[in-house]
């Protein structure tokens, strides 16, 4: 397997910060974070979705695109995936990512899914999204760069059998699925080898991370609520060594891409840890 970062876990490093610790660290590849940071929030202390200095700006010129692809490569860093934050339908932002893929060296971007509160029904958000990903599948052949939609809490396409009724009948290689077992925590859990079978050739990449339960109050014996907190990798309701050991039933030897939030260690430890212990269930 390969092991690369998804950025948005690196808010305090800057590219050039970035890339040399993933270096140092023995990792492969660099996932980048691709937004348009948002300045009202240029003055506060990092943090991963608001001042993140390891952000690839969505509107960056063709110039500053290739700095960094230039930057990636010369720290010998592959880019599996561009993480961008783009809501279903957005056809001018998924356009804009995978042109910035296409400079950068990326074969995939990630892409919008429907979200779900009830306010719309399944039956039309998987419409929506579907509608959107035949629109995706034809910019994808276009830029010959992969649109991923991701396991999300929130969303439809929250675990492995929803995301593959939204991806089923696209062409895998212009459509895919990003595999997140941590945020199936939240919700969407199913058997992680058979979640896997489901997804079958549409897995483009498995991100790795991890969450765990919380009481968060009770109403004696009518109901209790409970929250769920992210947490360091090897201390989740997230069973990694089950997860490693489904993606090597299944074959897999690709990418596994750290995107950590449990603020457990700093930043460079949580790099060191996660890459050895990972390599260690291998």
């Amino acid at each position: 397997m390969k092991f690369s970062v998804f950025t948005v876990m690196m808010p305090d490093c800057n590219l050039e910060q970035t890339v040399q610790l993933l270096r140092d660290n023995q990792y492969d590849g660099v996932e980048w974070r691709f937004i348009d940071p948002d300045q009202s929030k240029s003055s506060e202390a990092p943090s991963f979705w608001g001042n993140n200095f390891s952000t690839v700006p969505a509107s960056s010129t063709i110039e500053h695109l290739e700095y960094i692809g230039n930057l990636s490569k010369q720290f010998g860093l592959t880019q599996p995936n561009l993480a961008s934050y783009i809501k279903c339908g957005d056809l001018a932002a998924t356009e804009q990512a995978m042109k910035a893929a296409q400079i950068l060296g990326s074969p995939s971007i990630r892409i919008g899914v429907p979200s779900y509160d009830g306010t719309t029904s399944y039956q039309q958000c998987l419409a929506d999204g579907r509608a959107y990903l035949d629109q995706v599948q034809q910019l994808a052949q276009q830029y010959k760069v992969k649109g991923s939609i991701e396991t999300h809490h929130g969303n439809i396409a929250c675990s492995a059998s929803a995301a593959y009724r939204l991806v089923e009948g696209f062409d895998p290689n212009y459509i895919g699925i990003i595999y997140d077992p941590g945020n199936m925590v939240h919700e969407g859990y199913e058997n992680y080898q058979m979640g896997l079978e489901i997804i079958g050739n549409y897995l483009t990449h498995v991100h790795v991370k991890n969450a765990t339960y919380a009481l968060s109050t009770s109403d004696g014996i009518d109901a209790s609520t409970w929250k769920v907190n992210w947490s360091a990798i090897d201390k989740g309701a997230a069973h990694w060594p089950n997860v490693i050991k489904a993606l090597k039933a299944i074959g897999y030897d690709g990418w596994m891409s750290m995107e950590d939030f449990s603020l457990s260690q700093t930043t460079e430890s949580l790099l060191q840890h996660n890459i050895s212990y990972i390599k260690s269930l291998l």
